[in-house]
Formats: C-alpha cells, structure tokens, sequence
C-alpha cells in the first residue's frame, strides 16, 4: 500500500481506514494475528482484512458492518493522530494550487508537525519530484519518519531535525516552492529565499494571528519578494431540502367554476381547507446555511520571489 499507488488487495503491514460512517472513521495498521475493537464488534485481521479487497464490505462480530478504505491525503487528514494543530483539505487545496505544484516539483517545507500537508504536497509532486521538510522538535520528526516509510512514500521526503529559523532548509537554490507554519516565520523568510531556485518560485506561510501575518509581509518586502498576498479561506455549507410553498391565489377567472362554494352548512373550517387544496402547492428544492461553521483557521501569506 502507498498513500501515491492505488492497489487492490490489503496486505500484512498495510495503513487501511475503518469506515463506520461519514462521522466516525479511523486508520489502522493491518498486521496478522491481530484485531481491532468497533462498537460493532471485532474486526480480525487475518481473517477479515489480509487478502480482501480495498473498499469492502466487513462483517464484525457482533453482526454489524463497516467497510475498508483505502487510504488518501484527504482521509488521513481527517483521521491521523494529532501531534500538533494540523492543516484542514480546505487550506491545503488553495495552498497546493497558489504555490504551483505539479509532478517533478521540489519543495521546502517547516514545520512538519503531524505531516497533514506534508502527505497531501507529496502525492502532488510524485513521482519525480522532492520534499525537504525541516522539524524543531526531535520525537516528532522521528514520527514523521515512521510515518512516510509505513506509507510508502519516504522515496519521495527528506525529514530534517532542526531549527529552520537558524539553519534553514539544509539546501540551496533547489525548491520551486517554500511552506512555513511556524510561530515566527518572518525570521526563515531569508533561509527560503536562498533555497528558492535562482530563477524564482513561490513562497506560502500559514499563521493563526494578523499581526505574524503583517511582519511577515514586511520581511518579505524586505527581502524582494512580489505579489505579495495574504488570503482567509472559510468553507460555508448548505444543506439542500425540498420545500413545499403554496400556490398564491389571484383571484378566479371567468371561466373558473372549480372552486367549491361555501354553502350555509359548511362550517368555515372546512370551507377554508377545501379552498387549501384546490388552491394546490408547488415542491422547489432550496438551500439553507447551516446554523453553525468552521470560522478562522488562519491567514496565507502568498508571495513570489523576484527575478531582479
């Protein structure tokens, strides 16, 4: 299994993800011998996984039944053990798009932290191309590490263990693209203009508070960059239901003899709710914004680096 190449069989040591419901999913690591505990029942691995295909339908002990998915940037953003704040699909598509990135490109990246946009920035630039991705804190890059060789996809990353402010990305003039989400990313701007290719490329950082925003802008300023830009990107949902409106009365025609007259023994009541019906409704569908939403996240700080 790799988190780049699709395959159709689940194999000893694979990553799968538990799909109980649209709510309620998390990941596992196939191994024989092995189970795992649902409010279903047991799923045991060498039975109920190894040999079957990604996408299946597995029936747990106690009856009930979840399927087996395969695994993809966008599932284990959703599900994957949080080490730190992690970036959101919302955040990484504009991130991926803005910064340019296709197959073959090489990119720098600080922090790692729970490897979110790490995995999503990876599928993006296989096969060929490079990810060089700078950690501060020691245990977490070694997680990192564990991580991309359990998916498969370590061929394709660079983990580096140090302080990025300092000792920048540990290259030069190499990257078509720098991503910083660190608490004071203005101090890394000159590391990533110098590991940004001579010929230009694109520079992204993520922060939570306005004011890291406004100095790293500065900094890059400073340090020539152009089109400088800083983005807030909320994802507002509608939930879409058929409404049922009633037909407006105006007025009958000449020739409209239809309606039923209230004669002197009808009750009002009644004459009311037959008027009702023969009147009639119409069925629309309609969207309605949810009562509640995601709200900030943080600011995107985009910016390219200038040929002069």
């Amino acid at each position: 299994m790799s988190f780049i190449e699709y395959q159709n069989d689940i194999r000893d040591g694979d990553t799968a993800i538990v799909f109980l419901g649209h709510d309620s999913m998390f990941p596992i690591k196939v191994q024989h011998g092995s189970q795992t505990q649902t409010k279903y029942g047991v799923i045991r691995h060498s039975t109920d996984l190894i040999g079957k295909k990604f996408g299946s339908k597995v029936t747990c002990s106690k009856g009930g039944w979840v399927y087996i998915l395969h695994p993809t940037p966008e599932l284990w953003t959703a599900n994957l053990p949080h080490r730190t704040q992690i970036l959101y699909s919302t955040d990484i598509a504009m991130i991926t798009m803005m910064l340019e990135l296709r197959p073959g490109s090489v990119v720098c990246e600080s922090g790692t932290g729970s490897a979110s946009l790490s995995h999503a920035i990876i599928r993006t630039i296989a096969p060929t191309g490079h990810l060089y991705t700078v950690e501060f804190h020691q245990q977490r890059a070694l997680k990192a590490v564990e991580e991309f060789r359990d998916h498969k996809v370590d061929h394709l990353v660079t983990v580096k263990n140090q302080d990025v402010c300092k000792h920048g990305f540990g290259v030069t003039g190499i990257a078509d693209a720098v991503f910083l989400d660190i608490p004071s990313p203005w101090e890394a701007i000159t590391h990533a203009k110098s590991a940004l290719k001579m010929e230009g490329g694109r520079i992204c950082s993520f922060s939570p508070c306005i004011e890291q925003a406004q100095r790293t802008c500065q900094a890059m300023e400073e340090n020539g960059f152009t089109e400088i830009d800083t983005l807030e990107i909320l994802l507002r949902v509608f939930d879409i239901r058929t409404v049922n409106m009633q037909i407006p009365d105006l007025g009958k025609g000449e020739e409209d003899t239809s309606a039923a007259e209230c004669d002197e023994n009808r009750k009002p009541q009644e004459c009311a709710k037959k008027q009702f019906e023969l009147q009639g409704t119409v069925a629309f569908k309609t969207a309605v914004s949810l009562k509640s939403m995601s709200g900030h996240t943080g600011y995107l700080t985009f910016a390219t680096k200038s040929l002069f």
